[in-house]
């Protein structure tokens, strides 16, 4: 039996198979955050592909939370038919959806005022955010809330706080982007608290039946940056707190990529927080291949394989693996011909 098609049940969801399409931003939206004709196709495609479980792309929260004017928003009830549509769409193809909620902080790239946890720039000549207050603090985490009940009446399964590649959340939690002095700098405990707090905010909204994802980057790749050791210890907190999986990845916070890249570079992120802390994890990072995929499920080095980049290049990557594992029946009918 084929380790990719066993599915994987958590709460209220069961995944048909443990291939998740990563989120991915298309800069494709409207200048007022909605859906358009492109998300309709992507999406759709991906269903009609038959991945366990698709992720809509970082969704801000915010109109200052937007990494580009082009990024799909949720701050708003007008944003939500589009969104109903693709989930629809998916769920009639038996495939379960989630949608990744975001805020961008420093690395907004809109004409509004930009926020973080202190005015310290994304990179050299870069623009300085404006250092955030109580009143902002509370602004954002309301939002999210807001953004979570929307996505829960839009029939969304699953919902992924994204608090990785250098936006909001992750700044907060690294020592080299907060160097605040009240309760959300100094240690662990208080560069977290604003994800804690968007966290029980999040529930509160989404409902405790329903599977929470959260989105990390594991890793600053800098010496005075994030370490996989304290990931580790983070996802004792996120543990503590409910959250019901880790998307592992890394880097983002600042223009300083690894020195190193290679199939499967971040497997191991993954694999060290879910031996050593107990909770579920998604692996991603250069993922192309069905035996990469055996491979990580197999020595339980994660519990989903989330891809990015080759579901761009093979939208029915689950098919072909299906074809190639001898599973014939898996093709959407009006494909059936071809597989």
């Amino acid at each position: 039996m084929s380790l990719i098609f066993n599915p994987f049940t958590q709460k209220n969801v069961t995944l048909n198979n443990r291939i998740v399409l990563s989120p991915m931003c298309m800069y494709s939206a409207d200048d007022d955050g909605k859906v358009t004709d492109w998300h309709i196709v992507h999406y759709g495609t991906r269903a009609a592909g038959k991945v366990g479980l698709l992720i809509l792309e970082a969704t801000a929260v915010e109109s200052r939370g937007r990494i580009s004017a082009k990024d799909l928003g949720l701050w708003n009830d007008e944003q939500m038919a589009g969104l109903k549509q693709i989930v629809s769409f998916a769920h009639s193809q038996g495939v379960k959806a989630g949608i990744q909620l975001a805020h961008a902080g420093r690395k907004a790239e809109v004409d509004e005022r930009i926020i973080a946890p202190s005015a310290i720039p994304f990179s050299e000549g870069g623009p300085v955010p404006a250092e955030m207050g109580p009143k902002e603090i509370s602004e954002v985490i309301q939002a999210f809330a807001d953004s979570a009940r929307r996505a829960k009446e839009i029939g969304f399964d699953v919902v992924e706080i994204h608090a990785a590649h250098g936006y909001l959340l992750h700044e907060f939690l690294s020592p080299l982007s907060n160097k605040r002095t009240d309760e959300y700098g100094g240690d662990l405990e208080g560069r977290s608290r604003l994800l804690k707090e968007v966290i029980k905010a999040v529930q509160a909204e989404w409902g405790q039946e329903r599977p929470l994802y959260v989105r990390i980057s594991a890793v600053d790749y800098h010496p005075d940056g994030l370490q996989i050791e304290d990931s580790i210890a983070l996802a004792r907190l996120l543990k503590e707190w409910g959250v019901d999986l880790i998307d592992v990845s890394s880097g983002g916070l600042i223009p300083n990529p690894p020195s190193r890249i290679f199939p499967g570079y971040q497997v191991a992120f993954a694999e060290a927080i879910k031996k050593q802390v107990g909770i579920a994890t998604g692996a991603v990072g250069l993922i192309t291949t069905t035996e990469q995929a055996e491979e990580i499920l197999g020595n339980e080095r994660a519990d989903l394989v989330f891809l990015a980049r080759e579901l761009l290049r093979d939208p029915y990557w689950v098919l072909h693996a299906a074809q190639k594992l001898g599973i014939n029946d898996l093709a959407p009918n009006q494909y059936s011909r071809a597989f």
